[in-house]
């Protein structure tokens, strides 16, 4: 198969499935395995902590918020690398076996507490891996998404709410497999099993590459291929790749580490798109990026509320809400399958709403959508307080639990899979792995501050969960307002959008950089970009 990419409106475009090109869905399968094991592991994670090596529930939240912030901010480094030098293809191979090797670390369980010698370090090395392997596969199995359609392509946005039941499909399996495992029979299984779905997606995604068209190949091969200190530079990339491990190892046993470096490079960051966009781009593209950068920002806050699920909710669950089903006790990891299989039940239901709407002319905006998921949001966590403050002294219904998910999935739906598809939409295609970098950058601050959220709600263990239920009215109303905001908002950022004058422009379609665009502007971006 030759690496040269096929025109969808060429004179022989490539088959379809369902409509799209079937590189979506082998796109959809290797996701699938990857947040099998992404998704089984998180479930685990915050029990693995307190339960087998002892930690504080502060300090487990804190480890918990460190590791799923990097799991986000590596992406910047991994779409970066793509878009230079490996291209989106070899970066997600690359990525998913690091994945897998991690697993393998966390699967050594060693003694309770930690106790026997390099068990920590261990695990500590397990999420440092994943967490590189992440950075490479995130970002650019997102953007491989893209590349697939024309900029103009009224499938995009349904095409990423394709991929993201693939995400939740994962999630929802691996979170019932590795759960049951990881609390029934033993967290070695758990992790095992995580690995094992990640090596599966690798498999897939290895042998049948010749449903991606061509696209997402190195931008220049050749340069890959020279030997600078008797190795190919492509093999120096996946050298520093490895030896970056050390530094995750380091930076997630040391939160405030995490928290320092966010706040240094964010703000240099978001300074940067907006210098070149201000300096190099048309003033239309320009518009574009500013609304894009207002979405970023607005998802910081709902990832830091959301990304309660995996830490003190599941604290929560596991310790305060009834979770007996026809008389079993159901393990509170496997409650985290529940926001999955709301995403897998709603996503069509949506997806066809705003498609509905589309047809009408009535369809939100993508910063009215932002604004909607805000307002689900902040109602699933008032849902959960009103349950458990009409229940004092017992254990919560789990029907509770229910609806807050049912909530969060459908807020969930009305922000991720529109800002994914808004940040290929709004950026030319050589920014693609840049600004959706940005996209995870942001996810990551969020993922940071639901730690240190979570944290708050870990100090108190014999209260019922009163605390906890405290701080989630805080959250819910303050999810709300902002929900509200941008709602008033959105009409000026839609405008920002220039919608009406999306059009496909003339470049390769298999995203290697050296192709001059049609006008001044473009040919110099592509520069800048070299």
């Amino acid at each position: 198969m030759s690496d040269t990419a096929i025109d969808p409106n060429g004179p022989n475009p490539p088959a379809t499935f369902l409509g799209h090109p079937r590189g979506l869905f082998l796109v959809f399968m290797v996701e699938m395995w990857e947040r099998f094991s992404y998704y089984g592991m998180r479930g685990l994670l915050v029990f693995y902590l307190t339960k087998h090596f002892l930690f504080a529930d502060k300090a487990a939240s804190l480890t918990y918020g460190a590791y799923t912030s990097m799991v986000f901010l590596t992406p910047v480094a991994g779409g970066w690398i793509a878009d230079r030098w490996l291209g989106g293809r070899k970066s997600v191979l690359f990525g998913a076996t690091m994945i897998a090797c991690g697993h393998g670390l966390l699967a050594i369980e060693g003694a309770i507490g930690g106790t026997s010698a390099g068990a920590l370090d261990l695990f500590y090395f397990g999420l440092g891996s994943v967490i590189v392997g992440t950075g490479f596969v995130k970002a650019n199995i997102s953007s491989i998404v893209g590349t697939l359609y024309p900029r103009d392509d009224r499938r995009r946005d349904p095409a990423y709410t394709i991929f993201y039941m693939g995400v939740n499909l994962g999630g929802f399996l691996g979170a019932l497999v590795c759960g049951w495992l990881g609390e029934r029979v033993g967290w070695t299984w758990g992790f095992g099993a995580a690995g094992l779905g990640m090596v599966a997606g690798l498999i897939l995604f290895a042998s049948q590459r010749h449903l991606l068209l061509g696209r997402s190949e190195p931008p220049n091969p050749g340069w890959l291929r020279e030997r600078p200190a008797g190795l190919p530079r492509e093999a120096w990339i996946y050298t520093g790749g490895v030896a970056s491990v050390a530094l995750a190892w380091l930076l997630v046993q040391n939160q405030a580490l995490v928290g320092t470096l966010l706040a240094v490079a964010g703000p240099p960051l978001v300074a940067y798109i907006l210098w070149f966009a201000i300096r190099t781009l048309p003033p239309v593209e320009r518009d574009r990026i500013f609304a894009a950068v207002a979405l970023i920002l607005g998802s910081i806050v709902f990832w830091a509320f959301f990304e309660q699920a995996g830490s003190s909710i599941n604290l929560y669950t596991d310790r305060n809400v009834d979770r007996t089903l026809f008389g079993w006790n159901v393990p509170a990891s496997m409650f985290q399958s529940i926001n999955s299989f709301w995403i897998i039940a709603m996503a069509p239901v949506l997806a066809g709403i705003w498609t509905w709407l589309g047809r009408k002319g009535w369809e939100p905006s993508a910063p009215a959508k932002f604004g909607l998921g805000m307002i689900q949001l902040g109602l699933g966590f008032l849902v959960l307080v009103w349950g458990a403050r009409a229940n004092p002294g017992v254990l919560t219904p789990s029907i509770y639990i229910v609806l807050l998910y049912l909530l969060h999935s459908t807020g969930e739906l009305s922000l991720s899979p529109v800002g994914l598809s808004a940040m290929t939409k709004l950026a030319l295609p050589q920014m693609f792995g840049l600004l959706m970098g940005t996209w995870f950058f942001a996810t990551a601050t969020g993922e940071y501050l639901a730690g240190v959220i979570a944290a708050l709600t870990g100090g108190v263990h014999n209260d019922g969960g009163a605390a906890t239920i405290t701080i989630y009215s805080r959250v819910g109303w303050l999810a709300i307002g902002v929900g509200v905001l941008f709602i008033i908002v959105a009409p000026w950022f839609k405008r920002l959008m220039h919608l009406d004058t999306l059009r496909e422009p003339a470049h390769d379609l298999a995203g290697k950089e050296g192709v001059a665009q049609p006008d001044a502007a473009g040919a110099h971006i592509d520069r800048e970009l070299k």
